[in-house]
């Protein structure tokens, strides 16, 4: 399998580390894109998003949460609840957080804007990221659960410190508690990106 990737992509990041809690970190080849410059992903992904996994069969698989699904399908770890109020629970959070993440990568790309930027479009990310934080911060996440919907959002907080989007932290014990423990897990770790 291959996976075309952007290290610092937090729907990337999400792939890889449900891919390294099933098994498949050998097993799938890291191939780095970019999204917003080469016109090729479109190849595989007519959004010209990442990530992208390509199956051995030639199979093209695109957004993160197909993606996921896949993944753990195959590999059997359980992170995707088979069905009821806990599946919808998990389905539910990881949609937050990756709406989280979007709201993010937008604000992240409007502020790399030279010229012209429009700070209504950030405030109004800013705002959407800051009413997930608070659901998020009552949703009482504990150390022993590690699903989908703890390693979406684990992901994108990473992602708001790498690039500096907001201060999340603040007003938020419960929620930053549980991601400092969450950011020492294997998973995290080895997918974790250093900035120079």
């Amino acid at each position: 399998m291959r996976l075309l990737y952007s290290a610092l992509s937090p729907f990337a990041r999400k792939v890889r580390i449900v891919a390294h809690e099933n098994g498949f970190t050998v097993a799938i080849v890291l191939e780095t894109a970019a999204p917003f410059a080469d016109e090729s992903l479109r190849a595989t992904n007519p959004l010209s998003q990442v990530p992208v996994l390509i199956l051995d069969d030639g199979e093209i698989l695109f957004d993160s949460s197909v993606i996921c699904d896949h993944l753990d399908a195959e590999g059997g770890a359980g992170l995707i609840p088979a069905g009821g109020a806990a599946r919808r629970r998990a389905l539910t959070l990881q949609a937050l957080a990756d709406g989280m993440g979007s709201a993010a990568v937008a604000v992240v790309r409007e502020r790399m804007r030279a010229d012209d930027q429009r700070p209504e479009l950030i405030e109004r990310q800013l705002k959407a990221i800051v009413a997930g934080l608070d659901l998020l911060e009552a949703e009482g996440f504990t150390s022993d659960q590690w699903a989908i919907a703890e390693i979406a959002v684990a992901a994108q907080l990473a992602y708001f410190d790498a690039r500096q989007v907001l201060d999340w932290r603040v007003g938020r014990p419960a929620l930053s508690a549980w991601f400092e423990a969450a950011s020492r897990r294997e998973s995290m770790v080895v997918t974790s990106v250093q900035l120079a």
